[in-house]
């Protein structure tokens, strides 16, 4: 199997710290400050944008052991059994996680998002503005998510 290194280009910054809370994103203000090698002018150009896709590491979780055996969503029984990729959740292979944000500010190498959902102290992985084209226009889901996650980006 090949192997990849992955190195931050930035870092989380905000007031969430607590792991466990994991509802009430919605008005959660956060700062990305980007390392100094990309320089100054390393987001120019992202102020036009509306959103971005912040790609970033759930580094202060464990990936579980094993994931051959699907898990109750959110670990709640009353919810279907999910494979490990038809969930978001953190514990996953390379704990990888993905958030679309508003784009709030633009200043040198700090990017103000509203709406992400990683605690201060997360290692960013990257960032992709939100283009139209990049977007589906039909998405479906069960109507136990919609559910489930109405408390998850309310402010």
């Amino acid at each position: 199997m090949t192997t990849f290194e992955l190195t931050p280009v930035g870092t989380v910054r905000n007031e969430r710290t607590d792991v466990q809370n994991s509802d009430h994103w919605g008005a959660v203000r956060s700062t990305i400050v980007f390392e100094e090698r990309f320089g100054e002018a390393c987001l120019q150009g992202l102020e036009g944008f509306s959103h971005v896709e912040v790609l970033f590491v759930f580094d202060r979780l464990p990936e579980r052991e094993d994931y051959r055996e699907p898990q109750p969503y959110r670990g709640r029984t009353d919810l279907p059994l999910l494979g490990v990729f038809a969930g978001r959740a953190p514990r996953r292979p390379n704990r990888i996680g993905v958030t679309s944000c508003a784009v709030e500010s633009v200043r040198g190498r700090e990017l103000t998002v509203v709406g992400l959902d990683a605690v201060t102290g997360t290692p960013v992985i990257d960032v992709k503005p939100v283009m139209r084209e990049f977007l589906p226009g039909n998405v479906s889901q069960p109507q136990w998510v919609e559910d489930v996650m109405s408390e998850y980006f309310k402010p």
